[in-house]
């Protein structure tokens, strides 16, 4: 795939000129927050202040201090391709180019404060400058993962009225094909260095945009992003989320001297978590490769390479890493891994603590309401374990009528609700007031998970409320057959979902990856052999009794989008 962003278009951002004139009034007049104000606000110690910008209140001012000295011009972003390419930005150049990009958007788009842009892009240098213009000018950015089809950007772009689409090259014919069914679609915004009739160049409108711009002051409950998620029916829900409820928080433990590198994809809220705001809440570097397709080997060179203190990816990465030989690798800086999106194997953490000599920290939370659970450092790691509840939540497992379990009893996970709405909840699904109301049960917000909390507080995840199998009348969550396929050496990667039957209504059914040495077996004895294999690890009527060996599962973030499309697949044949 063709690298969008030449050589060329990366020595024009850093020719940029830095005049140091940019503080919007309000941001320089009231004082300043500091981590310590919003470790305090997580921590419910502090009120939530009336106005927030992340844009204002925190990057600029990491970027006021490397002005006088206070820290030094470290990278805030560094991005490599792979090819030989490779940008660093301090937190005052970010400021700078993106007051730039600020100024395309009001200036030849004609955007106005709470209008919605759809931004579709791979991870190149422009995702981050358009998210944070989209701050600085009360825009509210609504991303998306570049493998959407026609259909979804469609979908997408009528129900949220979006004026203005951002898009790289391989993105623009989709979007031409369904333009004319989005009336109110006014900019089309291409970020490429070739032109393209009927779109409006990044590039071109960015080399003569004025870096002079000055950052809305925003309320901080004013709507900032929308992320699409998905349902078990119907269509993918819009997730508002403030200006604080995701721009205030923190989970990694990160300090400023801290090199970050996030795989997540730029279309999900993960990216916007932990490639932008936990991370440069605490003013650490931001790492990013391009890195189209993910390749273990590519992965792990650059793992070595570059110093990255803290890695966070999925446990699909891990899953996929521990299969190398990882005591090859020398990673002298790393310090902190963390995972989520998905449960993690038991048996991928012992594997990988055991050839790194690092734990594996998971964490647990969902679009709606960010990170909720998870095993923070210091704190001892349960194999298995979600960890935690974390501030500002009250996490506790529930019965369908809101009443709360007692430790070791399965139910769904929620977060009890107080006299007001935590600051770190989404706003609302738009347009939709019967969905948001359907997410509170009684005091509580219940997340659509189901989970047990041990004697200790630790969360264990049994699976989505949707997800869980009924067959002959046993509740069977696939995570816990998934983590028994696993420690069979001829799986790689396994997927669970249920599949219809005539007599059981429902049965588990495994989609399986097999590793090289057992490509050429046969399919009927090896089946066999994982249904015992299965059948010894855990409750006998939880093995599957049907087994499908496949290439590869689909190209998703998460097992939970994993088995959404595999059982949709399996029932749509039924």
């Amino acid at each position: 795939m063709k690298i969008l962003l030449h050589r060329q278009t990366l020595r024009l951002v850093w020719l940029v000129k830095l005049s140091g004139r940019h503080f919007h009034r309000d941001h320089q007049t009231r004082a300043p927050l500091t981590p310590a104000d919003f470790e305090a606000i997580n921590l419910c110690d502090k009120a939530l202040p009336k106005n927030f910008n992340f844009a204002g209140d925190v990057l600029d001012q990491w970027s006021q201090k490397e002005k006088t000295g206070e820290r030094p011009a470290n990278p805030a972003l560094w991005w490599v391709n792979g090819q030989g390419d490779e940008v660093k930005w301090s937190f005052r150049e970010l400021g700078s180019l993106s007051r730039k990009a600020a100024n395309v958007f009001t200036k030849p788009c004609g955007l106005q404060r709470g209008d919605r842009v759809a931004v579709i892009l791979p991870r190149i240098p422009e995702w981050w400058l358009i998210n944070v213009a989209c701050m600085r000018t009360g825009l509210v950015f609504m991303p998306g993962t570049t493998q959407l089809t026609a259909k979804d950007i469609l979908y997408r772009l009528q129900v949220s009225e979006a004026k203005c689409i951002v898009v790289s090259e391989e993105v623009a014919p989709a979007v031409e094909s369904i333009m004319s069914a989005c009336p109110n679609l006014k900019t089309k915004l291409l970020v490429s260095p070739n032109s393209r009739e009927g779109w409006l160049s990044f590039p071109e409108l960015f080399r003569s945009a004025s870096e002079e711009h000055s950052c809305v002051e925003t309320g901080s409950q004013e709507p900032m992003a929308i992320y699409f998620t998905s349902g078990t029916t119907g269509s993918p829900k819009m997730a508002q989320h403030s200006h604080s409820s995701i721009g205030i928080g923190y989970w990694l433990d990160l300090k400023s001297s801290d090199v970050i590198w996030n795989m997540s994809d730029t279309g999900w809220i993960k990216a916007a978590i932990g490639s932008v705001f936990s991370s440069w809440l605490w003013g650490a570097c931001v790492f990013v490769h391009r890195m189209v397709s993910f390749d273990p080997d590519t992965f792990l060179d650059t793992l070595a390479t570059y110093p990255i203190t803290t890695m966070c990816s999925a446990p699909t990465v891990y899953r996929m890493l521990v299969q190398k030989d990882l005591k090859r690798y020398k990673f002298k800086t790393l310090r902190h891994c963390v995972t989520g999106g998905e449960p993690l194997n038991p048996e991928v953490m012992e594997q990988w603590k055991m050839q790194t000599g690092l734990e594996l920290y998971e964490g647990y939370g969902q679009t709606e309401v960010g990170i909720i659970c998870a095993n923070m450092k210091g704190q001892e790691i349960k194999p298995g374990s979600m960890g935690k509840g974390v501030l500002p939540y009250d996490v506790q497992i529930i019965d369908e009528n809101g009443n709360v379990m007692p430790p070791g009893k399965e139910g769904e996970i929620a977060l009890r609700l107080k006299s007001t709405r935590p600051f770190c909840f989404f706003s609302e699904y738009v347009n939709n007031p019967q969905k948001t109301a359907a997410t509170i049960r009684g005091n509580f917000y219940v997340t659509g998970d189901r989970g047990v909390m041990d004697s200790d507080g630790y969360f264990w995840f049994v699976g989505r409320a949707d997800d869980v199998i009924i067959s002959s009348g046993y509740r069977i969550g696939p995570f816990e057959v998934e983590s028994a396929l696993i420690e069979h050496p001829a799986v790689v990667e396994s997927a669970v979902v249920s599949s219809p039957d005539p007599v059981r209504g429902e049965v588990v059914k495994a989609f399986v990856v097999l590793s090289a040495p057992f490509k050429s077996s046969n399919p009927e004895k090896l089946t066999l052999e994982l249904q015992d294999h299965v059948k010894k690890l855990t409750a006998p009527y939880k093995y599957p009794r049907k087994v499908e060996f496949v290439q590869e599962l689909p190209k998703t973030v998460t097992g939970k989008i994993k088995r959404n499309v595999l059982r949709d697949q399996e029932w749509g044949r039924a």
